[in-house]
């Protein structure tokens, strides 16, 4: 699993004034929940990015002082005007409890449909998953080998051990749609089987 180590200070005035003053020195004000006690906290914006701008699912290892918080990220803030973080709630990690978290699908293999000339679309990206912190992974495969012309792959049909799927299981996650040059020659070859079919008919008697 990877993470990204993002070293802050502890908070101790938390009003707006003491967070306006925050962001104008470039750091981003946080709070991680879940453990004992909230902790406040800010760090350096530049430290967030490699947590926050990726669609990977990473864990947070937040170093405060003498103590290393494992987290992930719950909510962000974003000023509306600069669109520049602004702030972040993250979710502590503890062994003996279940957290819910949204992980990326990786799609492997090659869909027979597509062999067969049609387009894959993939309709979600992520899965939301409630499951202990040892269980949580980068992504969950979703082998799509087996998926027909004009088929479905649902949210039912995802495995994942360990994990409880939050999603409504009917949601379709990825298909196979007809091309527009599969339709074209689906219809040239039913005009030329219709023509073929009328040139061997037998002359009506006159």
């Amino acid at each position: 699993m990877k993470s990204v180590k993002i070293e802050g200070k502890k908070r101790s005035e938390l009003g707006k004034k003491a967070t306006r003053q925050l962001r104008s020195e470039e750091q981003v004000p946080a709070v991680i929940y879940g453990g004992k006690e909230a902790v406040h906290f800010s760090a350096p914006l530049m430290a967030f990015r490699p947590l926050v701008y990726t669609p990977e699912f990473q864990i947070a290892e937040i170093v405060l002082g003498g103590t290393t918080y494992k987290a992930i990220v719950k909510d962000l803030q974003f000023d509306v005007i600069t669109d520049q973080l602004s702030h972040v709630d993250f979710l502590e990690l503890v062994d003996d409890r279940k957290v819910v978290a949204t992980l990326p699908l990786s799609f492997t293999g090659q869909s027979q449909g597509v062999k067969d000339g049609g387009r894959l679309e993939l309709k979600i990206k992520s899965l939301n998953v409630r499951t202990y912190p040892k269980y949580l992974k980068e992504s969950i495969e979703v082998k799509i080998d087996n998926l027909q012309l004009h088929g479905n792959i649902r949210v039912q049909d995802v495995v994942a051990e360990n994990m409880e799927i939050l999603n409504s299981p009917r949601i379709p996650i990825a298909s196979v749609v007809t091309t527009r040059a599969l339709r074209q020659a689906d219809s040239e070859a039913a005009a030329a089987a219709k023509g073929g079919a009328k040139a061997a008919a037998p002359a009506g008697k006159k």
